[in-house]
């Protein structure tokens, strides 16, 4: 007697799945690496093939419950042989592996239709998805998935290091695990770690890994004089992507990232070292593999951060440093941006734009306080209002610089088989307002910058090289250091700073569990200054008092021992480190590092000199990735 349900659409399905399978199994045999642009075709058609291995397993679920129960009515035996229910399948995990067969789960109802096929439910992109036949409640075999995380498959292989996930650049980018979690039809994919790590400094800088250049002591600060120790496990991190695929090339994903290293007005040291979490990013992503565009709205890491491979956000490269400053000179900022990116030439050539969050860092040397909120009085008795202090939800301490347009970030990236080569380019609009004599003006100003950078695999996979550089005016705010943008005319007008600031680094993966690095990396401000009155304005004046910047105490008594007004020029950074991944394995990975770095603060000339400084430190750190 032959069985209705036998004859319909699962086996139809399963004939058009095996010789699929026929078809994709030589052609990946025949291309191996040598041909990686042919893998993308294969990938999607995998992708396709997976979709319908996972309806087919719901099916094949459903068939064997109605053979179960057929039996049940015509008197026959669950000892059955040739592949009946007394031999019953293993399911071994969502990918369609099995070993010998499948078993339904007790308690679970099979939803049917009036013919017997599965209820579907309608899913975009013209595919059914019936509903599973095991309900809504499934094994975690078949919700958990390990696979590799890569939000858009179709980039070029460009030879530049390891897979993403291993390093802690890419971590630090925000790089997702391997594991793949199914509500429905959106993937859920987790990322992050716990992190304990440490420092020793030969100067107290009460900034813990985070490295403030700025506030690196002179001479005439005790803190110059005195060492310094900090532990504390405030960047441990935890990230998300929810991950939906509309049709077969078209997928929308919201990514957000999360730590600790806020710190509150309630933050007690002393006691429970109560540090508050911190935005890093939230976005949402929509690919078209398609045409091969890719849009971006959020905060993320801005475009003008150097990438490893294409204009893919989690693939910018970044130090594998401990300091979460990354590193002197490093190009970096995260915030809110709206970027529309395509690519060419099978993924080998990238054009982006993005318009991004502005804000502006003034220095204000000379310039007295005329308010709490954003005011500075002129030499002619005026006064320029800068930004306004927080409210509402925004942080009340901290003052907002006027903006009147978004950054304008333009970016071409290029990935031939050996190496990654981008260009940048950005356009700020610093604006204020200034008041002399009762009548206010508006000043808007017009800051620039282009830079590149390139990755250079000098043994693929193995040893790199990569650098890096921006220069421009008014554009300080975008390198580690946070040197100033602007300082301000005799007007008020925002008085744009030259700057510059470049990395270089060489880092090498002598095997799969250690990888070590070494960088140098420099940013340094121009100088813009008057003299009136009397008076010395600005930054890098050569009348500023830099007196009493090399004899400790005059910090707090400079009427007597002189002042130490000591504006940068430059900050140099050079340093070490090596990483060990000594646990690896389906429960995640263990690694520990280490890492020296030296600093050097190099300032303009005043009245006393240019006085230096500097700050030497050791980084420890032990990080457990539970989901990589």
């Amino acid at each position: 007697m032959q069985i209705p349900f036998l004859s319909g659409k699962p086996a139809g399905r399963l004939a058009s799945l095996l010789m699929l399978c026929s078809v994709l199994v030589p052609m990946a045999a025949a291309w191996g690496d040598e041909d990686p642009e042919s893998l993308d075709i294969m990938e999607r058609q995998m992708a396709h093939l997976q979709q319908q291995q996972q309806a087919l397993q719901n099916e094949l679920a459903a068939m064997h419950q109605q053979i179960a129960q057929h039996r049940a009515r015509i008197g026959g035996t669950s000892a059955a042989g040739g592949g009946g229910a007394g031999h019953p399948l293993e399911v071994t995990g969502s990918g369609g592996h099995v070993r010998g067969g499948w078993v339904p789960v007790e308690g679970h109802a099979t939803q049917q239709a009036a013919t017997g096929e599965p209820v579907g439910r309608p899913h975009i992109g013209g595919y059914s998805d019936p509903t599973s036949a095991l309900g809504d409640q499934p094994t975690v075999e078949s919700v958990v998935a390990h696979r590799e995380e890569d939000l858009i498959s179709h980039m070029a292989n460009n030879n530049v290091g390891p897979h993403n996930r291993e390093t802690v650049g890419a971590q630090s980018a925000g790089a997702l695990g391997s594991k793949v979690f199914h509500l429905g039809p959106v993937a859920i994919i987790l990322g992050g770690f716990f992190d304990a790590a440490a420092l020793v400094e030969n100067r107290q800088v009460s900034s813990g890994i985070f490295n403030y250049w700025n506030a690196i002591p002179f001479r005439d600060s005790s803190n110059y004089h005195t060492t310094n120790f900090n532990g504390d496990a405030r960047y441990s991190r935890f990230s998300l992507m929810a991950r939906g695929q509309l049709n077969p090339h078209l997928t929308v994903a919201g990514f957000v990232e999360t730590d600790f290293g806020a710190s509150a007005e309630t933050t007690n040291p002393y006691e429970s070292n109560s540090y508050v979490p911190r935005l890093r990013q939230a976005y949402l992503t929509l690919d078209d593999s398609r045409a091969n565009t890719h849009f971006l709205i959020g905060q993320a890491w801005t475009m003008l951060t150097p990438d490893r491979v294409g204009i893919v956000p989690r693939q910018e490269s970044l130090p594998e440093t401990i300091e979460s400053s990354i590193l002197a000179g490093q190009t970096w900022s995260r915030q809110w941006q709206v970027r529309l990116v395509k690519d060419f030439f099978k993924h080998r050539l990238w054009a982006g734009l993005s318009i991004e969050n502005p804000a502006t860092i003034y220095d204000t040397t000379g310039f007295s306080a005329a308010g709490d909120n954003g005011e500075y009085s002129l030499a002619n008795g005026g006064y320029a209002k800068l930004g306004s202090n927080g409210v509402g939800l925004s942080s009340a301490t901290t003052n907002y610089s006027n903006e009147i347009a978004p950054d304008v970030i333009g970016k071409l990236a290029w990935d031939p088989s050996w190496g990654h080569y981008e260009v940048e380019g950005v356009v700020h609009f610093p604006h204020d307002r200034s008041v002399i004599n009762g009548v206010g003006e508006n000043h808007t100003a017009i800051a620039w910058g282009a830079g590149g950078s390139m990755i250079l695999p000098v043994i693929p996979h193995r040893l790199e090289v990569r650098l890096a550089g921006l220069a421009g005016k008014g554009i300080g705010r975008y390198g580690s250091v946070l040197l100033p943008d602007a300082t301000l005319r005799a007007n008020g007008a925002p008085a744009l700073l030259s700057s510059a600031q470049t990395t270089a680094g060489v880092i090498a993966h002598p095997n799969k569990v250690i990888d070590v690095y070494g960088y140098f990396g420099m940013q340094r401000s121009g100088r813009s200054y008057f003299d009136e009155d009397g008076g010395s304005y600005g930054y890098g004046n050569p009348n500023a008092d830099n007196t009493g910047c090399m004899t400790e105490g005059s910090d707090l008594n400079s009427a007597a021992l002189g002042g130490c007004t000591a504006n940068i020029r430059s900050v140099e950074e050079f340093t070490i480190g090596a990483w060990y991944r000594f646990i690896h394995g389906q429960y995640g990975t263990v690694q520990a590092g280490t890492q020296l770095a030296y600093s050097r603060v190099h300032t303009w000339g005043g009245m006393g000199g240019a006085p230096t400084t500097s700050l030497s430190e050791i980084f420890f750190d032990f990080r457990y990735l539970p989901f990589q």
